[in-house]
C-alpha cells in the first residue's frame, strides 16, 4: 500500500488512531473543567445562565467522552499486535504507568460520572458540584500519568537494562523524568485553548444566526476570556518546553528550525518558509532572519543551535514532517493570540457580540486548536524518530513482524471503521451544537433552589 513497508504502514496506523483519539481528550479535558466552573458559578450567583450553559455542554461532553474512551481501548491494543517489541523491551515501565491511570483517573471519571450526568435531581447540590469536580480532576490525573508515560519514552531516566529489558529502579525519576514538567503543563494548557476556542467558535456561529441570548453571549465572553489567559501562558510554557527539547533532544530541534549546518562564528538564522530537503541536506527556497533562532534558543545571537549535519543520516528524523509540523503549530497559536488580542479591543468598544467579521473569524478558528495539538504531537512523535525510546530503542526494533499486505489490510479497516463510527459521532454532536443551548434553564433549577430555601 503507497508502497511502504510493514513497519511504516504500523507507524501510519498509530499515528491515525492516536491523531483520531486525542482530540477526544483535549476536549473533555477542557470540557470538564469548564463545566466545574459553571457549576460553581451557578452556585455562587444562581444565575440561570450558567445552569443552561452547564446543561447544554454536558450533553456534548458525554458524547466526547465516550468516544475517547472507546478510541483509547483500541489504541492500548496495538502496544501487543503492532508494538510487541516496545512491550518486551519497555512493558515494565510503561505498563504500571498506564495501570496507574486506569486506577485512578478513569475509576476516578467513571464512578462520578454518573452522578454528573444524571444527578441533579438526586442528590444534594454541594454532592453535584463535588462529583463535577471530580470528573474535571480525574481528566487532569489522567493526563499526569500519559503524560509521564510518553515524557519518559522522550527522556528516559530511572532504570537499568538487564538482558535487553528495562528494569526500573527509581519510579521517581520515571515519572519525574526532565521533559514531563513541560509536557504536561503544555499539554493540559493546549487542552484548555483547544476547547476555548472551540466554545467560541460555537457561540459565534448562534450569535451570526440571531442568537443573542444572555446565555450564548456568556458562553462567548468566556471563551474569550479563556484564551486571553492561556494563550500567552501557552507561549511562554512552550518556550520553556523547547529549551528543555534543545537541551535533551538537540536533533528534533535541529529538525524543527530546518538547520542542516552552521557557519563558524555566527548565529543561526530563522528560516520561516522554506522546502527541506533531506537528500540535498540543505533547506531550499529559505526565507530567514539572521541571528533570531539563536536568540530564542540559546539567548545569545552569536551562539549557533544544533545542526543536522552533526549527526548521522540513521538518527535524523523525517525533516520535512517536523520542521511544518512546528510551524502549523506556530502560526496557528499566532492566529489564536490575535484572536484573543482582538477580543480585548473589541470587548472595551463595546463591539464584543456585534462585530460579524470578528464573529466569522472567531467561527473559522474554531478547530485550529485541534489542529494546532495534533501538528504540536507530529512534531513531537516524528522529531523522536528513529527512536520509540530515545537512544534506547529503534522504531524498527519495536514493530511486531508483519507482513505489508496484513498492515495494509489493517490500516484500511481502521480507516474505513473510524470513519463511520467517529464521523457519526462528530456529526451528533455538531448537531447538538447548532441546536444551542435552551432559552430558559431546565426545571431542576426551581427545584434546587427549593432545596437551598431561596424559593
Amino acid at each position: 500500500m503507497f508502497d511502504l513497508d510493514a513497519t511504516m504502514l504500523a507507524r501510519a496506523q498509530f499515528a491515525f488512531t492516536i491523531a483520531v483519539h486525542i482530540i477526544f481528550p483535549a476536549i473533555t479535558i477542557g470540557l470538564a473543567t469548564y463545566l466545574a466552573v459553571l457549576e460553581g458559578l451557578w452556585l455562587k450567583t444562581r444565575h440561570a445562565d450558567y445552569k443552561i450553559l452547564y446543561d447544554f455542554w454536558s450533553k456534548i461532553f458525554a458524547v466526547n467522552f465516550g468516544m475517547g474512551v472507546v478510541s483509547g481501548i483500541v489504541m492500548a491494543y496495538q502496544f501487543g499486535t503492532n508494538w510487541s517489541g516496545f512491550s518486551d523491551f519497555a512493558g515494565s515501565i510503561t505498563g504500571p504507568l498506564l495501570t496507574y491511570e486506569v486506577l485512578t483517573a478513569f475509576f476516578l471519571e467513571a464512578g462520578f460520572l454518573g452522578v454528573m450526568l444524571f444527578g441533579w435531581q438526586r442528590v444534594g447540590e454541594k454532592l453535584h458540584f463535588f462529583a463535577t469536580c471530580m470528573v474535571a480532576l480525574g481528566t487532569i490525573v489522567s493526563t499526569f500519568w500519559i503524560l509521564a508515560s510518553n515524557s519518559w519514552m522522550q527522556t528516559p531516566q530511572g532504570h537499568e537494562i538487564i538482558n535487553g529489558i528495562v528494569v526500573p529502579v527509581d519510579w521517581f525519576a520515571v515519572i519525574f523524568n526532565p521533559s514531563f514538567p513541560y509536557r504536561l503543563v503544555h499539554m493540559t494548557l493546549a487542552a484548555f485553548v483547544s476547547t476555548a476556542v472551540f466554545v467560541g467558535a460555537s457561540a459565534a456561529w448562534h450569535l451570526l444566526k440571531g442568537n443573542d441570548s444572555s446565555a450564548v453571549k456568556k458562553m462567548f465572553s468566556m471563551s474569550m476570556w479563556m484564551l486571553i489567559i492561556s494563550v500567552p501562558l501557552q507561549t511562554f510554557v512552550g518556550d520553556l518546553h523547547g529549551l528543555n527539547t534543545l537541551k535533551y533532544q538537540p536533533v528534533k530541534v535541529a529538525a524543527m528550525e530546518g538547520n542542516w549546518e552552521n557557519t563558524p562564528g555566527k548565529g543561526t538564522p530563522l528560516i520561516l518558509f522554506g522546502l527541506p530537503n533531506m537528500e540535498k541536506e540543505t533547506t531550499e527556497y529559505a526565507i530567514e532572519i539572521p541571528d533570531l533562532a539563536s536568540i530564542i534558543l540559546n539567548h545569545d545571537k552569536n551562539k549557533p543551535i544544533p545542526a543536522l549535519k552533526d549527526y548521522p543520516v540513521d538518527e535524523r528524523p523525517n525533516v520535512g514532517v517536523v520542521f511544518w509540523s512546528f510551524r502549523i503549530m506556530v502560526g496557528l497559536g499566532l492566529l489564536m493570540l490575535i484572536q484573543s488580542l482582538i477580543s480585548v479591543w473589541l470587548r472595551k468598544k463595546g463591539q464584543l457580540y456585534t462585530s460579524r467579521t470578528f464573529l466569522k473569524f472567531s467561527l473559522v478558528m474554531g478547530p485550529t486548536g485541534l489542529i494546532a495539538l495534533l501538528a504540536g504531537w507530529f512534531t513531537t512523535e516524528v522529531g523522536r524518530q528513529p527512536w520509540v525510546v530515545q537512544g534506547l530503542l529503534r522504531t524498527s526494533d519495536a514493530v511486531t513482524s508483519h507482513s505489508q499486505l496484513f498492515m495494509s489490510i489493517s490500516l484500511v479497516s481502521f480507516i474505513v471503521v473510524y470513519c463511520f463510527v467517529f464521523g457519526f459521532g462528530y456529526y451528533y454532536m455538531m448537531q447538538k451544537i447548532k441546536q444551542g443551548p435552551s432559552k430558559t434553564a431546565e426545571p431542576v433549577i426551581a427545584h434546587q433552589l427549593s432545596l437551598s430555601g431561596r424559593i
